[in-house]
């Protein structure tokens, strides 16, 4: 019997929709690539297929994850980026083969080579997460208004001022939070 596991949050920006791949990171936290299977799974729905992955290199890419998120929050709320996240996200950005390709539609995408593996992915990653932080997209960091998520989100929307990495998910949790907060303070306004 397969195991089930929750479902991806893919974002249009690569490198922190790989930090989703943890969730509820101040609550009871989602891991999304808990199996190396998983994270092959991530990175073929994310544009990076490779073959296989071992536990190694899944713990390679955690490592990449947490330090992609450590200095993305740094970034975010304006403080020293973390020498050990630089390090690491710098250490896997030019470990990788991988080519940028124009697609028809005038976007970049990123294509690997035929025996690629999780490292090339991982360079791929690390390589977009160095654009973001460095503020060469036209966008901004955020960190995510939901108390028990704070993951790291890059707002491109035309004010700026998004509170929520996922409407979907924690932007709708919150606004059911105020509105049975409001339905038991005012329980005759339901009528």
């Amino acid at each position: 019997m397969p195991a089930v596991f929750p479902d991806f949050r893919l974002g249009k920006v690569l490198a922190t929709s790989f930090t989703a791949t943890l969730t509820e990171r101040r609550g009871d936290s989602v891991e999304r690539i808990p199996t190396p299977r998983r994270l092959v799974d991530w990175l073929a729905v994310s544009g990076l297929a490779v073959d296989s992955c071992t536990t190694a290199q899944l713990d390679l890419a955690r490592e990449l994850r947490e330090s992609i998120h450590a200095a993305a929050t740094a970034a975010a709320i304006q403080d020293a980026l973390p020498a050990s996240a630089v390090h690491v996200i710098n250490d896997r950005s030019v470990q990788g083969r991988a080519a940028a390709v124009l697609t028809p539609e005038g976007e970049r995408r990123w294509r690997l080579g035929s025996a690629s593996c999780v490292e090339d992915a991982l360079s791929v990653i690390a390589a977009d997460a160095v654009s973001v932080i460095a503020g060469e997209r036209d966008g901004k960091l955020a960190l995510c208004a939901s108390p028990t998520c704070q993951a790291a989100f890059f707002d491109t929307s035309q004010s700026r001022t998004r509170k929520w990495c996922d409407m979907n998910t924690c932007g709708n949790r919150q606004k059911k939070a105020r509105f049975h907060a409001n339905q038991r303070k005012n329980p005759r306004s339901a009528e």
